[in-house]
């Protein structure tokens, strides 16, 4: 079992560009697996964590419905957004400046073979960081992703989570608003929760955020969590 996950910090990068590199990736992992059955080899899989930021983009999944973007393609255009439907799991959700995305792309078969554990482990691993702020974070029971204020007239949603995974390979992953500008988020109805706010670091702390710190701090409890060496 290969536990290395390769490292790579995108930038700021096109969704669309983004999600092409991640099929290839996916794609490249999930060969590997074929081949390995076929020929009765052992082959080791790769592993990789990528972390990019995208220009303000909204994205529908699968099981999506598109009455939650509140936008006509003019009104998208007038805002400098693109939106795409996809192929993770969840609903509609927002992507932009000053939010840190993360996919992981990796074959759960060199760790576990359990995609809720999988799930679950990425949500602990931004409750973690958020706690290293003194933001507690927790689970809502039957929604991915992680809240704050769960239970409460004030829950809000810091952390939205949607992969697919075929083969035990996962793709896609997870967008932690930091800096981000939470007005994008009026223009849908996020995950297709009604009634439910959305928020950021920022506007809990009521201060900029440094995201290559949050960015360390996310990576080290993703490592101690899946027991995993990270590699640049």
């Amino acid at each position: 079992m290969n536990k290395k996950v390769q490292l790579q910090d995108l930038g700021n990068k096109d969704y669309k560009a983004t999600w092409d590199f991640q099929e290839e990736l996916f794609a490249n992992i999930v060969d590997v697996k074929i081949k390995n059955r076929r020929d009765n080899q052992e082959e080791e899989t790769p592993n990789y964590f990528l972390y990019v930021e995208h220009p303000h983009v909204y994205t529908l999944g699968k099981s999506g419905d598109i009455s939650n973007l509140l936008l006509s393609e003019k009104q998208l255009e007038a805002k400098g957004a693109t939106f795409y439907k996809i192929n993770r799991g969840g609903d509609i959700t927002y992507h932009g400046p000053g939010q840190i995305v993360g996919y992981p792309i990796i074959d759960l078969e060199n760790f576990f073979t359990d995609i809720h554990k999988y799930l679950r482990f990425l949500e602990e691993a931004i409750i973690l960081t958020l706690a290293e702020y003194n933001i507690i974070g927790a689970r809502s029971e039957g929604e991915t992703g992680v809240w704050l204020g769960v239970g409460t007239p004030f829950a809000r949603k810091i952390c939205a989570m949607g992969v697919r995974a075929s083969r035990w390979v996962t793709m896609h992953g997870f967008a932690l608003n930091v800096n981000a500008d939470l007005g994008y988020f009026d223009n849908i109805i996020p995950c297709g929760i009604k009634g439910k706010a959305v928020t950021s670091m920022h506007v809990e702390l009521g201060k900029e955020v440094d995201e290559e710190e949050v960015k360390r701090k996310i990576v080290k409890h993703f490592s101690d969590l899946f027991d995993a060496e990270m590699i640049n």
